[in-house]
């Protein structure tokens, strides 16, 4: 058994080398990338062939060009599929991480493995309904109940797109990649618990830096700016655990990317959640209400250098992104860092990092 430390820089490398793997397999319009670790593929060309061999052959080619190991679910849905999927990492052996369900029988017998809980789209708390309700156990069981009753008891058309799903009757389209965010968010934990408010200004502000290199990446600007901590509490049995996330948000005046413009609010942000003599854990910063940066105009009456702060931003991005680890930074962000997230057994940075790679001997 070996411990880690997280390696964001890794994971989101070899994410993106597994889904272009994928584009270029099935073909870019039948990839829905779904998340770091997950995808949907439309395999229409393959209706008439024989979609275990497909999934077999997605299969090795994503771990031979990768060396990722991932397992296929084949189905005519997409709840189906994850069922399909579930089961495939489930038997490995027994299945070659492939699943296909592509008959009735095979349906029918695959829902009757699956606890409702286990389900997409379920969660806890409605598989706990559900089963008080002794009413579900099975994602077999659920598929004998009527629209009207999922639309009652499954949170309303939600409930009936997850009920047609598992009779298989599509109801969730492929979505297009969300190539601009509607919402963009930096968070992390600390390195470890942090009780002074200057502590945590630096991280929001460091959080706040990296938040507006993403606006500026889809080249948005934020009308809305949002910042919570988590609190590290005691309990009665003498075991921490995470405190209610305390958050609050500020509308900006006009809508901006500019990062020295976005650290000012998130900071006073800060002042009011602090609560002295706390222990806090966590810290977060969210972009929202965003619109095309292009669309705002300069201010007339402003200084021309207050103007070009887009060429600023561009100019310190760009510098940023050929040398790393922020080697320009606002002064906010701090310069020792002490709260920063403790990284010691992280693994090295094989795919994106020269002095990283690995050595074959």
């Amino acid at each position: 058994m070996a411990t880690f430390s997280s390696n964001y820089n890794l994971y989101g490398d070899l994410s993106w080398r597994v889904m272009e793997t994928l584009r270029i397999l099935v073909g870019e319009e039948n990839v829905e990338v779904y998340s770091v670790d997950e995808a949907f593929l439309n395999l229409n060309e393959f209706a008439n062939g024989n979609l275990e061999e497909a999934g077999l052959r997605i299969r090795e080619t994503v771990e031979l060009w990768t060396g990722i190991k991932v397992s296929v679910g084949v189905a005519p849905t997409k709840v189906l599929s994850k069922v399909a999927n579930h089961l495939a990492k489930k038997n490995k052996i027994a299945t070659d991480c492939v699943v296909v369900l592509d008959t009735k029988e095979k349906i029918a017998t695959a829902l009757q493995d699956t606890p409702i809980g286990e389900v997409w789209g379920v969660g806890r708390q409605y598989a706990k309904k559900l089963i008080e309700m002794n009413a579900v156990f099975t994602a077999f069981d659920l598929t004998k109940k009527t629209e009207e009753w999922a639309h009652k008891n499954l949170g309303g058309v939600v409930g009936i797109r997850l009920l047609k799903e598992l009779k298989g009757e599509p109801a969730i389209d492929m979505k297009d990649e969300l190539t601009v965010k509607k919402m963009i968010a930096t968070t992390r934990m600390f390195g470890s618990p942090v009780r002074n408010i200057n502590e945590i200004k630096e991280a929001v502000a460091t959080y706040t830096s990296k938040a507006a290199e993403k606006l500026r990446r889809q080249q948005s600007a934020a009308n809305i700016i949002s910042v919570f901590v988590v609190p590290r509490e005691q309990s009665h049995t003498a075991h921490f655990r995470h405190g209610p996330t305390i958050s609050s948000y500020v509308t900006l005046p006009v809508a901006t990317s500019s990062t020295h413009e976005l650290i000012k609010p998130a900071v006073k942000l800060v002042d009011k959640l602090f609560e002295k003599g706390r222990l806090y854990k966590k810290a977060g910063v969210m972009l929202s209400g965003l619109v095309p940066d292009a669309t705002i105009q300069g201010n007339l009456f402003a200084a021309e250098a207050d103007n070009n702060k887009r060429l600023l931003m561009s100019m310190i991005d760009n510098v940023n992104f050929a040398m790393r680890n922020d080697i320009i930074k606002f002064a906010a962000s701090g310069t020792t860092r002490d709260w920063k997230m403790r990284q010691e057994l992280r693994s090295p940075r094989y795919t994106s990092r020269w002095d990283e790679i690995r050595e074959v001997k």
